[in-house]
């Protein structure tokens, strides 16, 4: 279970505390109290929540040991005491609170009143103290105990405890008597993620489910109506068709707090990944991940199966598509919307610009491809490892095998694949990217014109469907990296009514292709307009010729038939089969040269048959 602190210090200014401790600890009652008391330690295995804990006598002396939580002791027979509390030379409070937020640069740290020798007044000193502690928000609570007869001694070390493990403070405000912003955030995610058929209402179901998830059993039946019964008399709104609403589910957490059962609302808290500040942690957000150079991060079927459902769930009008609205719906979750403008740019939508199922899925792999670790962190806040029963989100991600390997092999299992497409501007990058996607650039109805160097979508290779990434690369050729260059497939593309433009792409394929085992595609782009010549030593298909490539492919936006269209899937299986690409580059090197050597053979006994005739 989750431990905010290995170990608690527990501190006091104060020498009645001393009884307490030897109360506490030896269970006898000290008449000869000595000025200091050694440290006791109580062990973990004795406490409610099995941490160790370090009680210290501070004896005025505030500068020595870091404390968890302070003890301010006062005697209850005595009003100077109560006084000295918050007035005159000592101001315990004042002290403990300024000490302690040196010592932790401003963070809170909880302070609990004691009232010692309540076995020596018959009535309560709480009516004294109710305004001291109205004053200061670090007092978590007061006991009234007796280190003589052992009264609240022990309630008084868990009191301690809670107040370090399950503090009021980033729960509550007390003198508003209702939660606190942050909180209200926080349960607002939980009860949105718990209501799987996201009607607004959590139903018998989903209450069991999510009570097995925080607290490992289900409610029984007759404790489900309970719970239900006392909502339902103290709100107006709180359940509706016999279901828990969220203010219903607010109201239970506060109920909770007032009561003093804070470790109730704070188990709920950290089991959906929060921390003592009400922040997500980074063991729940970013679990360990190991990507090994070379590999590559993919979302498996365990991942495809949870967003699904959550697709389904916010698909309210069932249209197999997310609407704007919807898609916020969806990431209402996440303190920030994960997906920005570019996203209708980078996948396939519908008529109405609408980010279709497919699409959906598609930027999934995308973010997982480019950044696992962001893509886990937004995993995290929609709540996969709660609401798969997974101990985090890697067990939706596959980490595949070394591209080298896969080379060496000759196979792969993977199923998403990178193409830069790299060229000069004005070349038509972007169009061909976008008709990868189905959209022209000039199409009306997406809700955003935000460019997106990246595209993805499906392509059938053979009986496989493998996600296709496209990524455009614009940059002058000195400038062109060697972590730009790298990919599955470079599509290297000219603009056939440019000049100049096929000059750009010899010098980036001798510069970073040439001599690699990345396989290249050139692709001709403006086919539509009339072709010049190119300025270069050797026209585009004696180019290709020589260094062994498939001659260029044409494209045209405009043109958009079975051939320019087939070069997604060129590119998908040069992707995917670079070893055949390089094979099948090899072989027709040599047969064209086992050829030509036939020819020369053929016309030489041609010659030989003609010269002896004429003899």
């Amino acid at each position: 279970s989750y431990k905010p602190v290995e170990s608690l210090h527990i501190a006091e200014p104060q020498y009645l505390f001393i009884c307490m401790m030897a109360a506490f600890h030896l269970d006898v009652y000290l008449y000869q109290v000595p000025p200091r008391a050694e440290e006791i330690t109580i062990p973990a295995d004795v406490t409610p929540e099995r941490v160790p804990t370090h009680i210290v006598d501070y004896s005025g002396d505030m500068k020595k040991t870091k404390a968890n939580v302070v003890c301010v002791v006062y005697d209850v027979t005595n009003e100077d005491t109560i006084d000295k509390v918050t007035t005159g030379t000592h101001r315990s409070v004042f002290d403990c609170i300024n000490y302690c937020k040196k010592l932790s640069f401003l963070v809170r740290i909880p302070i609990i009143l004691v009232g010692n020798k309540s076995d020596l007044r018959s009535g309560s000193s709480m009516e004294t103290i109710l305004p001291i502690m109205n004053q200061f928000s670090e007092i978590e609570t007061c006991v009234e105990c007796s280190a003589k007869n052992l009264k609240n001694i022990s309630e008084l070390f868990y009191y301690a405890q809670k107040a370090v493990l399950h503090p009021t403070a980033p729960l509550y405000d007390p003198e508003d008597k209702q939660l606190k912003p942050a909180c209200v955030r926080a349960l607002s995610r939980i009860f949105y993620i718990s209501d799987k058929d996201n009607d607004r209402i959590l139903s018998d179901a989903e209450l069991n489910s999510f009570q097995k998830s925080c607290f490992g059993n289900p409610l029984a039946p007759q404790a489900l109506e309970d719970v239900k019964t006392v909502v339902w008399k103290n709100t107006s709104d709180g359940v509706q068709d016999n279901g828990l609403t969220l203010n219903g589910f607010l109201f239970l957490n506060t109920l909770f707090i007032q009561r003093g059962r804070h470790e109730t609302t704070w188990t709920i808290l950290r089991k959906f990944g929060y921390d003592d500040n009400l922040e997500m942690t980074d063991d729940y957000l970013y679990p360990e991940l190991r990507v090994p150079v070379g590999c590559t991060t993919e979302l498996n079927h365990y991942g495809h199966q949870f967003l699904q459902r959550l697709f389904e769930k916010y698909d309210e009008d069932k249209d197999s598509a997310l609407s704007q609205m919807e898609l916020k719906n969806l990431f209402c979750v996440c303190p920030y919307m994960p997906w920005g403008p570019d996203v209708y740019m980078t996948v396939p939508t519908t008529d109405k610009g609408y980010i279709s199922n497919h699409g959906y899925h598609c930027q999934w792999m995308l973010s997982a491809y480019l950044d696992i670790h962001r893509c886990l962190e937004h995993l995290g806040y929609l709540g996969y490892p709660i609401l798969t029963e997974q101990e985090s989100q890697t067990a939706a991600v596959t980490v595949t095998r070394a591209k080298e390997l896969d080379l060496e092999k000759r196979q792969t299992q993977r199923t998403v694949f990178l193409c830069k497409v790299i060229g000069p501007r004005g070349t038509g990058k972007t169009v061909f990217l976008q008709s990868f996607v189905g959209r022209n650039v000039l199409t009306k109805g997406n809700p955003s014109s935000a460019f997106s160097p990246y595209v993805i979508n499906l392509v059938q290779v053979g009986n496989q469907e493998i996600y296709l990434i496209l990524n455009e690369v614009d940059v002058e050729t000195e400038f062109l990296k060697a972590s730009d260059a790298s990919c599955d497939v470079a599509c290297l593309m000219y603009d056939a009514s440019d000049p100049h433009s096929f000059d750009y792409c010899a010098s980036i394929y001798k510069q970073h292709y040439m001599d690699s085992n990345i396989p290249c595609v050139l692709v001709a782009s403006k086919v539509d307009l009339p072709e010049v010549k190119q300025f270069h030593g050797m026209t585009p298909a004696e180019f290709c010729y020589k260094h062994r490539l498939p001659p260029p492919l044409p494209f045209s936006s405009l043109l958009l038939d079975s051939t320019s269209k087939n070069i997604y899937n060129r590119l998908a299986c040069a992707a995917m089969y670079p070893y055949v690409l390089m094979i099948l580059s090899s072989t027709s090197f040599w047969l064209r040269v086992a050829l030509g050597s036939a020819v020369v053979a053929v016309l030489g006994f041609a010659v030989y048959r003609a010269v002896a005739r004429l003899k």
